[in-house]
């Protein structure tokens, strides 16, 4: 498991002819490489990119703990083959599920809900693709997060591009956690299509 931390910076490997994305975690005060991220894509999901949108595809990022993939999985975040609503879901190393994201249907800038295991609706994540602001919500309207590129933490000179972002955690012990942290990196790498930076920061 991944310790809970107050905050955590994720780097994207670089590369012009990469098939697929993976992604370094580190603790975002000390610099420690904490884990991988790691997109698992087939060679039919490679020929049908050339005629389908990757984000209509179905993926699947697996987060293997320590420095390399052949680390324990932590957690996965996987999507099947999708057209108008997808629905992506975080299960465990061994499967059991955690929660899904649901986006929402005719929606302007991108918008998905976060629910638990139960299906309960935990937050809201709403935001604008292109400026890269987004905000995490609960369903009551509370503020559970904000999403920027901006970081000014103790691993600054980590953040070195706009593939970078920081997620930050007011409550790291909390039970959506988690889901907030694979929120982020699903931003990334389940919802948008190529790169791009951003900070996810769970608020109060």
């Amino acid at each position: 498991m991944l310790p809970a931390l107050p905050a955590y910076l994720i780097r994207e490997h670089a590369g012009v002819f990469k098939l697929t994305a993976t992604y370094d975690i580190f603790d975002g005060a000390t610099g420690e490489q904490l884990a991988v991220a790691k997109e698992k894509e087939g060679t039919l999901n490679a020929i049908a990119g050339l005629f389908i949108a990757k984000r209509n595809l179905p993926t699947r990022v697996d987060v293997h703990e320590g420095r390399d993939i052949t680390g324990p999985i932590v957690f996965s975040i996987t999507r099947g083959f999708s057209f108008f609503r997808p629905t992506v879901k975080v299960i465990t190393g061994d499967g059991a599920l955690i929660g899904t994201f649901k986006s929402r249907l005719m929606t302007l800038g991108g918008k998905f809900g976060v629910y638990d295991a139960s299906d309960n609706e935990v937050a809201v994540v709403q935001g604008n693709w292109t400026g890269w602001n987004f905000r995490f919500v609960t369903s009551g309207g509370d503020a559970l997060g904000v999403v920027s590129k901006k970081w000014a933490g103790i691993a600054k000179e980590l953040f070195t591009s706009a593939d970078n972002y920081v997620v930050v955690v007011h409550h790291p012990g909390s039970a959506a956690a988690t889901l907030l942290l694979a929120a982020g990196l699903a931003i990334d790498t389940v919802y948008k299509e190529g790169g791009g930076g951003a900070a996810l920061e769970i608020g109060e």
